[in-house]
């Protein structure tokens, strides 16, 4: 038995030799070594790095929930109205031997309804709206692009904030102060000269910051073949040629940022139609002579930590000829483009016009300027309020309310005469003023959440007595024949509520 034990021994170590030694001749194939997401603490918190790469990446975003409520200004309009916000934030960023390789995208999505719906949105392709009976003008999707840009060292370029704005409505939730544009397509050049000051050069997309210009039906001229007066209008839509040029001075330091800002606003129309040379036939030679507008703006921004931590004090004011666009607020203080706006706008009309023609095609470029103050204050680290105010003023040239402006008529023997459309209760080309005031309260009970109130008074004034547009017809008053009703300024309360989560 000793003798079968030994050898069945045996013989098992022997195979177990043998395959060990196969075993070893064979391939070993190791397993992927596995690549976890490492923290990116280079530029702050929330970045990591993307697997495989060297680039730190942030996600983040915003949803917002609103409701607006606001006094009754036109007797069609809506007087409430829902939003309803997703935004998504996309921020890669690299470190090269040039320096940080930025990229920032985000998208706003929204769904809005009633008063909070944008009109001049869809006009500037922004937005559309619903096409049923009760969705028509009352609901709206809004896709935004809101930003695109890549930064490499001093340049910038893509959809960002223009370097022209400073205080872009910082503390408010409705924006009627400051620029009207949040963002722009740009090509940037930022130079630093250490200590927070810097200087940019940027050319912008001119398209974003137009308002139209205004031609009105009559055109006065002579055919140069024939000597005969001739008549038509404007092909008033202007055309690309130039971007806008923008620069600013800036500095940044532990007592605030201050900043002056100047843009140059190219305003270029096509040609006349005329039927003297055939139906709507394009007349080159009486196009009207491009015009530069421009905007100059200063503003000054205090931190105030003496006060509370986080209080800050903004200021800014702006100057604008044939470029409004750099100083008016939103277009919910003024209504839209042209003079059929008063839906937006209530009993007073107001325009947005980077300039009108007379009847002889000159261009009169529209003059406006702005003050804007606002004050933020924190309560308790957890409460918070900002006050702020407005005052926008629009100035027409004179001439537009003769018999010379675009409203005008030709007479006999080609003179210009006034027609029963220029008269003085006509709203078209009046100087305005807008005067805004408001103030909002949130508290924030735990980090990136806020839930806030926001209440505004808004009055747009025309220099004198304007047909009211709510009662626009003569009404018949017995013993006086027909009455105008007429109204020296119109006005609004505005209530909002807010509930934002940003992540």
């Amino acid at each position: 038995m000793k003798l079968v034990k030994s050898l069945l021994l045996g013989s098992a170590a022997g195979l177990t030799a043998v395959a060990g030694a196969q075993a070893a001749d064979l391939p070993v194939r190791k397993a992927a070594p596995v690549e976890y997401v490492r923290v990116c603490s280079t530029y702050g918190a929330g970045f990591f790095f993307i697997p495989g790469t060297e680039t730190c990446l942030r996600v983040g975003g915003r949803a917002r929930a609103e409701f607006r409520i606001e006094s009754d200004r036109f007797r069609t309009a809506d007087t409430s109205g829902f939003r309803g916000l997703g935004r998504l934030n996309l921020d890669a960023r690299t470190q090269t031997a040039y320096g940080t390789l930025r990229t920032f995208v985000r998208f706003d999505i929204a769904r809005r309804t009633g008063v909070l719906r944008s009109g001049t949105q869809e006009r500037l392709g922004l937005a559309f709206g619903g096409t049923g009976v009760d969705f028509t003008g009352r609901a709206q999707t809004n896709v935004l692009v809101d930003k695109a840009f890549i930064q490499f060292g001093p340049i910038t370029a893509g959809r960002a904030s223009s370097f022209f704005d400073f205080y872009q409505n910082d503390l408010e939730f409705l924006g009627t102060s400051g620029s009207a544009q949040p963002s722009t397509t740009l090509f940037a050049y930022t130079a630093s000269f250490g200590g927070g000051f810097t200087a940019t050069l940027s050319a912008e997309d001119g398209q974003e910051r137009r308002t139209p210009v205004f031609a009105g039906g009559n055109f006065a001229g002579i055919n140069p073949f024939t000597g005969a007066l001739i008549a038509g209008g404007f092909d008033a839509a202007q055309r690309n040629q130039l971007p806008d040029i923008v620069a600013a001075l800036r500095v940044d330091q532990s007592w605030g940022s201050a900043q002056l800002s100047g843009a140059l606003h190219q305003i270029r129309v096509a040609g006349t139609t005329s039927t003297a040379f055939g139906a709507s036939q394009l007349f080159a030679g009486y196009a009207p002579d491009t015009e530069y507008g421009f905007a100059i703006q200063g503003g000054l921004k205090f931190n105030l930590p003496m006060i509370a931590a986080g209080d800050v004090l903004w200021l800014q004011a702006a100057y604008a000829q044939g470029a409004g666009n750099y100083v008016y607020g939103s277009a919910y203080a003024f209504g839209g483009a042209l003079a059929n706006q008063a839906g937006d706008r209530g009993g007073v009309i107001g325009q947005t016009l980077d300039a009108v023609s007379t009847i002889y095609g000159d261009l009169k470029l529209t003059e406006s300027y702005s003050v804007v103050a606002g004050f933020l204050h924190y309560w308790t680290p957890q409460i918070r309020q900002g006050v702020f105010g407005s005052y926008t003023k629009i100035d027409y040239s004179n001439i537009l309310r003769t018999q010379y402006g675009p409203l005008g008529v030709i007479g006999a023997g080609g003179v210009p005469t006034a027609g029963s459309a220029l008269g003085a209760l006509n709203p078209n080309f009046k100087d305005l003023s807008v005067f805004a005031i408001g103030t909002n309260l949130i508290w924030s009970p735990v980090r990136d959440l806020d839930i806030g109130v926001e209440v505004l008074y808004n009055r747009l004034d025309p220099r004198g007595r304007v047909v009211d547009a709510n009662r626009p017809f003569a009404q018949t008053v017995p013993g006086v024949g027909l009455v105008q009703r007429t109204i020296s300024y119109d006005d609004i309360i505005v209530g909002q509520l807010r509930i934002q989560r940003d992540f």
